[in-house]
């Protein structure tokens, strides 16, 4: 929305009177001075008009170290979640950015932001996610190659985006996606003869989650949350070559 039609809608002021505002320098957007109606803002935008605080809702973002046993969920009867291991005052208005089962470890995102979400989780945005993967055969040498070509999911009538495999020993590689599909990993290999056992996600995008503790969860910083802003420049980010 724009500035100018915000403080309009609010019922108080006119459009002559919200331009002599603007122009008298008495609202501030974010701490700064703002002098242009047509300044985009949103609802985490913090807006002051003069001495007084029109909106200041805090947008959260988190990554946490999932461990296995947690749902991704924000609630449920039976099982803890991943919001039972964050302690904010704003706990209760996060969702998952993209989810992980219950068995599989690694990084997880929350967020009281659905724009922001949305960048994260939507396959056409090609974000990249590192998966550690161990299981139960060795993995063929042919498989890198069947991954990077995709393969057919029948249920959703698609094809996979080719990802990436680096195998490590005999029972282990990494994987890098740029989709989230519905049991994604586990379906994969079980397209070649293989069986998933462990599973950790690593990395989304720039984000690594090393040296993060199991449980544990940290905020994260500017630069980290406007790279998942669609369009952003730091979309630039190369992920781990094989």
């Amino acid at each position: 929305m724009r500035l100018d039609r915000y403080l309009i809608r609010r019922g108080t002021h006119s459009g002559k009177e919200v331009a002599r505002l603007l122009a008298e320098q008495s609202v501030r957007v974010d701490g700064e001075i703002e002098t242009s109606g047509l300044r985009k803002i949103d609802r985490f935008s913090r807006i002051e008009l003069g001495d007084e605080i029109l909106q200041a809702q805090e947008a959260v973002y988190l990554m946490l170290h999932k461990p296995a046993g947690y749902l991704s969920a924000t609630i449920d009867p039976l099982h803890p979640t991943v919001i039972d291991l964050i302690n904010h005052p704003l706990k209760d208005e996060l969702h998952l950015a993209g989810r992980l089962d219950r068995a599989t470890t690694g990084l997880v995102l929350l967020t009281n932001d659905g724009r922001w979400s949305k960048g994260v989780t939507e396959p056409k945005e090609e974000i990249s996610k590192v998966y550690r993967v161990k299981t139960r055969d060795p993995i063929s040498p042919a498989t890198a190659a069947i991954f990077a070509a995709g393969i057919y999911f029948a249920y959703e009538d698609l094809t996979t985006r080719p990802a990436v495999l680096e195998i490590l020993d005999d029972h282990q590689a990494l994987l890098t996606l740029h989709e989230g599909r519905y049991h994604q990993v586990k379906r994969m290999f079980h397209a070649v003869g293989n069986q998933v056992v462990g599973l950790h996600r690593e990395s989304i995008g720039p984000l690594v989650l090393a040296p993060l503790p199991e449980g544990e969860y940290r905020h994260l910083a500017k630069d980290e949350i406007s790279y998942f802003i669609p369009d952003h420049p730091s979309r630039t980010f190369t992920v781990r070559p094989i």
